[in-house]
């Protein structure tokens, strides 16, 4: 009988089936930003999302137009990979429906759409049952936990069916406390410092892991500082469990990429052992005279699987066969 894929030996159908999403989010609004970033995802490949941005990116009355021009560019030759999303206006907009609907008529779907500023899981079953009344039932929903009511809420919001991945939405986090939390928490460094804002983090990442959705870390405003994104996106993978973050400007993109793929050593070691496990049929074995079982083979099988979606960007790379058999 055939040896079971590390998937089928190792977890349940729900986590089998929970989304291996790109580690890098990459988001735009501006129109010849939007364009740069398609323009670079097809050049790189599916190793970052493009999320073009209806919310913030659009001009104030302008929500309607900015649509349409996100439909033509989901719908154009730029979306190779078909890895772009959309952030849609909030559920509470009056424009929600006309932007929604315009997005959702392209002839190429999105690959997610991105919910802003719920209050809380009402929010979330109400875009999603308006997004499915207009057509969009089989497409994934992200959301922005970034007011008090969707933190409050978090693990139900996470829980929520048709939720694929929370994002912390830092900058309006913050200002939602009325100046209670000073400035510095929006910055690389000092997002890392204030008990509120790594108290959300580590909520909105708990949340995520238990219901097998994908956790997203906000921005770093500072987009020329390449060691202080390096920093906060080395904190937010290996410290506060996320597996995903955000980026605002092309030259962010790598870093973040680097920062969330294992190392060469972590991948060889995990390659070691899964390959043992597999030639056991899943039993425990003995690795350098260490114990492990199928708890330690669900860590490593997912080191494996990190490796597999950064490494279109120069990460450590499977060996052939192996790619094949685990990933065809």
């Amino acid at each position: 009988m055939p040896t079971l894929h590390p998937r089928q030996a190792l977890f349940d159908a729900a986590e089998a089936a929970a989304a291996a999403l790109p580690v890098c989010d990459h988001y735009a609004g501006v129109e010849a930003r939007m364009k740069k970033s398609l323009e670079l995802q097809a050049e790189m490949g599916p190793v970052f999302d493009v999320t073009l941005d209806n919310e913030d990116g659009a001009p104030v009355g302008g929500e309607v137009e900015h649509a349409q021009l996100i439909a033509e560019l989901l719908a154009g030759p730029l979306n190779r990979h078909g890895r772009v999303g959309v952030r849609l206006l909030p559920v509470s907009h009056p424009r929600f429906d006309d932007v929604a609907s315009i997005v959702l008529r392209s002839p190429r779907a999105p690959a997610y759409l991105m919910l802003p500023k719920p209050q809380g899981r009402a929010d979330v079953q109400r875009a999603a049952q308006h997004i499915d009344a207009l057509g969009g039932a089989a497409i994934p929903l992200h959301a922005l936990v970034e007011t008090h009511g969707a933190l409050h809420e978090v693990f139900a919001i996470a829980a929520h069916p048709r939720i694929e991945s929370l994002s912390f939405g830092l900058m309006d986090f913050v200002s939602a406390h009325r100046g209670a939390i000073p400035l510095s928490a929006m910055g690389a460094a000092g997002q890392f410092d204030h008990p509120l804002v790594v108290r959300a983090k580590l909520e909105i990442a708990a949340a995520c892991h238990a219901q097998a959705k994908v956790p997203s870390h906000c921005v770093v405003t500072e987009f020329k500082d390449t060691e202080a994104l390096q920093a906060a996106a080395e904190m937010a993978s290996r410290l506060l469990g996320y597996t995903r973050m955000w980026s605002i400007h092309p030259a962010q993109i790598r870093p973040i990429v680097d920062a969330f793929a294992p190392t060469t050593a972590e991948v060889d070691l995990a390659i070691e052992i899964i390959t043992a496990a597999q030639a056991a049929d899943w039993a425990p074995i003995r690795h350098r005279d260490t114990l492990h079982d199928r708890a330690s083979y669900r860590y490593f099988w997912q080191v494996i699987e990190r490796a597999h979606r950064t490494s279109f960007q120069g990460g450590p790379h499977l060996p052939a066969e192996l790619r094949q058999a685990w990933f065809p």
